[in-house]
């Protein structure tokens, strides 16, 4: 089925025929955001899912965790739960899941030694490293459909919607 802006429906035309795919109309979904937002969360889910879910056993938060704590080196659970839009009680189930597979660990900081640091394990580094390796092949498939300059401007536009 294919789906167009706003043309006229089957009811309007009379031209519904049984087995012809017809030309949806959008109505008022055309114009909401989230409608598209959930379209193209469709497409990039199935791609890290192919890509980088399945193959390394993440998903997409954990996936997001790994690669904060690799490119930051040991942080807070309180930074991971900001960063991640994560409750405190959610993210301590991911640390714990994390931490059971042996990619994580939690180790007391050295400037305040009554808080902990989320460090990745020799096994999480390795895990973030491969998954990162492999998610530029996916973000590749994704770049073809997009100029850099479009794709430059729809991060920027997402982390506006995502007050960022």
């Amino acid at each position: 089925i294919r789906l167009a802006a706003n043309p006229p429906g089957p009811a309007e035309t009379g031209d519904e025929r049984p087995g012809e795919p017809t030309a949806l109309a959008f109505g008022p979904l055309g114009e909401l955001l989230g409608f598209h937002l959930a379209q193209a969360s469709v497409t990039t889910f199935a791609m890290f899912e192919q890509h980088v879910g399945q193959p390394f056993g993440l998903r997409k938060v954990e996936y997001s965790l790994l690669l904060l704590v690799l490119a930051n080196g040991p942080l807070s659970p309180k930074r991971l739960a900001q960063a991640l839009a994560l409750s405190a009680p959610n993210l301590t189930m991911l640390l714990d899941r994390l931490q059971d597979r042996g990619l994580l660990r939690r180790e007391r900081s050295l400037v305040d030694r009554r808080s902990q640091n989320v460090v990745l394990t020799d096994e999480g580094r390795r895990i973030a490293q491969a998954s990162a390796a492999v998610a530029t092949t996916m973000e590749r498939a994704l770049d073809s459909r997009l100029s850099r300059a479009e794709h430059a401007m729809l991060i920027e536009l997402l982390r506006k919607v995502a007050g960022r």
